[in-house]
């Protein structure tokens, strides 16, 4: 089964580069019409002096295809619509670390937390950091503390030569 690999927009900014350098037209003129830099399509007639039209094609990214089929990867934000909770996990907050877990309960698949955050971005899900509070938090003597003492303890300017007694 093949597929075909829909060029991306560089690809045709490219290729349009070269459509217009075909007509005469000079680096700079191209650029400006383009909205890149004289710099960038040096880079691309180099590439294309020295590789031919094939150096301003797509080329996929380099690695190793996806474990999450498209179809797999299309299911992943229903799942999380569903919260973390009727997972039996404990709030509903979806960390890395978490979602990790529930692709590997879902489909079977493995991944390292970090590399998750570049599926969810993938899909267009971003993680939440949970706020970490202690459960013996005391939110009134916080608070006190803040207004009161804070203000005294914080070092006020002193006026120019004179030094201060505390």
């Amino acid at each position: 089964m093949t597929t075909h690999i829909k060029p991306d927009w560089r690809e045709q900014r490219r290729l349009q580069a070269l459509a217009l350098k075909e007509k005469g037209w000079t680096n700079a003129r191209i650029a400006e019409a383009l909205g890149v830099t004289q710099g960038a399509v040096s880079q691309w007639f180099s590439r294309y002096h020295k590789d031919g039209r094939e150096a301003l094609l797509y080329h996929p990214p380099p690695g190793a295809p996806s474990k999450l089929s498209e179809n797999q990867l299309a299911q992943l934000p229903e799942l999380l619509l569903a919260g973390a909770e009727s997972y039996g996990l404990t709030g509903q907050v979806w960390t890395s670390q978490r979602v990790a877990w529930l692709i590997k309960f879902k489909f079977n698949v493995t991944y390292h937390r970090a590399h998750v955050c570049r599926i969810l971005k993938r899909i267009g899900w971003s993680v939440q950091k949970p706020l970490e509070k202690a459960t013996q938090r005391d939110e009134a003597a916080i608070e006190e503390w803040r207004t009161q003492r804070w203000p005294l303890l914080k070092k006020k300017p002193t006026k120019k030569g004179v030094v201060s007694s505390g």
